[in-house]
C-alpha cells in the first residue's frame, strides 16, 4: 500500500508510458511484449514505475500491461470513486480499450485487493491470480496508514514535505534501519510515498483511496468471505516474511481460505518482495504461468459455488498457529465486505 522507491524505477524508461482517455479521464499505462496477457496492478500511492525491474523480462514471453491507477502516477486525479470495485471496473475498461479479453492479474498491496475484486466481478476475464503482499485479507495494517485515514490527514502529509521535516524523517529512517526492524525493511518505500504526493490534488486522491479501504481500526474491506470462489482459479500468494505494512500471517490466512492456492514466502523481505528479489519474483511468476492452465470459468460452476457457500472449514490441514487469526478474520468479514 505504499509508494515506489528509486530502485523500483531503475528500468522504467525501458518501457515508456502510453495514455488513453477513458470516460473523459486520461489513464497512463505501460505495455510491452507479446503472448498471454499479464496485468500488473500497483499499490496505493505507487505507480506502474514500481514494476520497472520485472516488466522487461516478463515481456519476453507475455503481453505485460501495467497501468497507473486513477489518482496515481501520471493518470488523472479527479474527485471520484476510488473504491476497489471502481478500480476493478477501470481495469476492465482499460483492457477493453486495449483489446485484451482476459489476463493473469498480479496485484501488489491495494492492487492485490483490486485483483481479487476484479476476479470476483469478472471471473470470465481472469486467467490466474498472483497476489503480492495483498490487502483485503485481514484487518491489521501499518499504524501510519490508519493515522492518515483520520481527519486532518492532508495537513499531516503537507507538514511532512517541509524541508526541515524531510531531514528529521531521514534520521528516523536511518535509526530504524540500524536496529534492523521490520519497518526498516520498508522505510525507503514508505518515505517515497510522501515524495510521490507533491501537491494538494495528489494528496486528496491518495487520502480518498486510503479511506475507501482503511479506517482508524485498520483495513475496512475484506475479500476473505468470498475466497472460496477462487476454487478452480490458479492462485499464487507471494509475501515478505518481514512485511511491516500487511503482516505475513495474512498470507497464511489467505492461503487457507483459497482452495488450491500456492504460497511463497520471501525470507528477509518486506512489503516489496519484487524489489528485494526481482529475479526470484520473475522466476516464480513465469513458473506459475507455465505450470498452470487458465481458469475454466462457466456460469454453471459459478452458480454451484455460490449455492454451496463458504465451507465451514478449509480442506487440508493449515498451520494451527494461524487458525485463530483466520477464524477471527472470517467472523469480521461480514462487516467489511466489498460488493
Amino acid at each position: 500500500m505504499a509508494g515506489a522507491p528509486a530502485r523500483g524505477r531503475q528500468a522504467e524508461h525501458s518501457v515508456g508510458l502510453s495514455h488513453r482517455v477513458i470516460h473523459g479521464y486520461r489513464r497512463a499505462y505501460r505495455i510491452a511484449g507479446e503472448g498471454p496477457a499479464i496485468l500488473l496492478i500497483h499499490g496505493i500511492g505507487d505507480s506502474s514505475a514500481t514494476w520497472g525491474d520485472v516488466i522487461p523480462e516478463l515481456a519476453r514471453r507475455h503481453t505485460v500491461i501495467a497501468p497507473d491507477l486513477l489518482g496515481h502516477g501520471a493518470s488523472d486525479k479527479p474527485r471520484a470513486d476510488y473504491s476497489v470495485a471502481a478500480y476493478a471496473n477501470g481495469i476492465r475498461d482499460l483492457m477493453g480499450v486495449l483489446g485484451i479479453e482476459h489476463a493473469t492479474l498480479v496485484g501488489h498491496s491495494l492492487g492485490g485487493g483490486v485483483a481479487m475484486q476484479f476476479a470476483y466481478q469478472f471471473p470470465e476475464r481472469t486467467d490466474r491470480l498472483i497476489l503480492v503482499s495483498a490487502g483485503g485479507v485481514g484487518r491489521e495494517v501499518n499504524p501510519a496508514l490508519r493515522a492518515v485515514s483520520l481527519p486532518g490527514a492532508d495537513l499531516l502529509l503537507s507538514t511532512l514535505r517541509l524541508p526541515g521535516m524531510r531531514r528529521q524523517v531521514g534520521l528516523f529512517t536511518r535509526l530504524i534501519k540500524l536496529f534492523d526492524t521490520d519497518l526498516g525493511q520498508d522505510a525507503d518505500e514508505l518515505i517515497d510515498l510522501v515524495d510521490a504526493l507533491p501537491d494538494g490534488t495528489s494528496r486528496s486522491a491518495f487520502i480518498s483511496t486510503l479511506r475507501a479501504v482503511v479506517d482508524w481500526r485498520g483495513q475496512a474491506v475484506t475479500m476473505l468471505d468470498r475466497c472460496y470462489l477462487t476454487q478452480g482459479m490458479p492462485t499464487l500468494l507471494l509475501w515478505g516474511a518481514r512485511d511491516s505494512v500487511v503482516p505475513v500471517h495474512h498470507a497464511y490466512g489467505a492461503h487457507a481460505a483459497m482452495p488450491g492456492s500456492r504460497l511463497e514466502i520471501f525470507e528477509g523481505a518486506g512489503h516489496f518482495p519484487f524489489h528485494s528479489d526481482p529475479v526470484r519474483f520473475r522466476a516464480l511468476v513465469e513458473d506459475f504461468m507455465s505450470t498452470t492452465a487458465p481458469a475454466d470459468w462457466s456460469p454453471e460452476r459459478w452458480r454451484e459455488l455460490l449455492r454451496a457457500g463458504r465451507p465451514g472449514s478449509t480442506d487440508g490441514a493449515p498451520d494451527p498457529a494461524f487458525d485463530h487469526a483466520v477464524d477471527r478474520d472470517l467472523r469480521e468479514a461480514s462487516e467489511r465486505s466489498a460488493t
